[in-house]
């Protein structure tokens, strides 16, 4: 006898594909929750920097948390969006807003910059893996896949950047910032080619993809300019 469900008919092989979608679900989970920690607090440190009022550190903090996650879920048109399926996100970036900003007043400025530098990397390679497995579910190509996991690890920081009035590091400060997401995201690929399982996989690219970022901060590696006019 053949079982319907609202998407037709539900054979052997869907339900192993559906049985393992369940299984990713919760890790999925943690790692959006942990993602959406470290930007939140990028998002915090760099909005204090710049004195903003209780209402501006929330609105940078929220942007920065959620920001390339929501542009995946529109271009992915996975609704609700994650952060209004899962509420409880808002409220600890709330929390967060009231909580973290008198502790970083206490701390000295160049340790809130290297602060959110780590925060900002850890942000990237989590954001990134996230993203890559969404894409990898839905089907779509791997170049694809690849590309809406550098959305998800890299827009939240556009937006912060915006709102502070900064021009997006990513574009202006030549140190590999989507690029160590990109090449994170084929290393996610290339572990779950070769049969790792769904931890190691998202371990190993939000990994290389955070440990690039840092590596490239550490040793001031630098991406060449695109040339001007009076130097062709």
């Amino acid at each position: 006898m053949t079982v319907r469900v609202d998407c037709g008919t539900f054979p052997a092989a869907n339900l192993h594909r559906r049985t393992a979608a369940m299984t990713i679900e919760p890790l999925l989970t943690t790692i959006e929750i942990a993602a959406t920690l470290v930007f939140a607090i990028s998002g915090l440190i760099e909005a204090v920097h710049k004195r903003m009022d209780v209402v501006g550190v929330f609105a940078v903090a929220f942007v920065t948390a959620f920001g390339g996650g929501t542009v995946r879920d529109v271009l992915l048109d996975r609704r609700p969006l994650f952060w209004v399926q899962h509420q409880e996100y808002v409220w600890l970036v709330l929390a967060l807003t009231l909580i973290a900003p008198p502790l970083l007043r206490l701390i000295r400025h160049q340790w809130t910059h290297r602060a959110m530098q780590v925060t900002d990397a850890l942000g990237l390679g989590l954001f990134s893996v996230s993203g890559a497995s969404l894409a990898l579910a839905a089907g779509l190509p791997l170049i694809v896949v690849v590309l809406m996991g550098v959305i998800t690890g890299v827009f939240g920081g556009v937006m912060r950047d915006v709102l502070c009035n900064e021009i997006p590091l990513v574009f202006h400060d030549h140190c590999p910032y989507a690029l160590c997401a990109f090449v994170g995201g084929w290393a996610f690929l290339g572990a779950n080619a070769l049969g790792a399982e769904p931890l190691m996989a998202f371990a190993i690219g939000g990994g290389v993809a955070t440990g690039l970022r840092l590596l490239a901060l550490a040793w001031d590696w630098r991406i060449p300019a695109w040339p001007r006019e009076d130097e062709s």
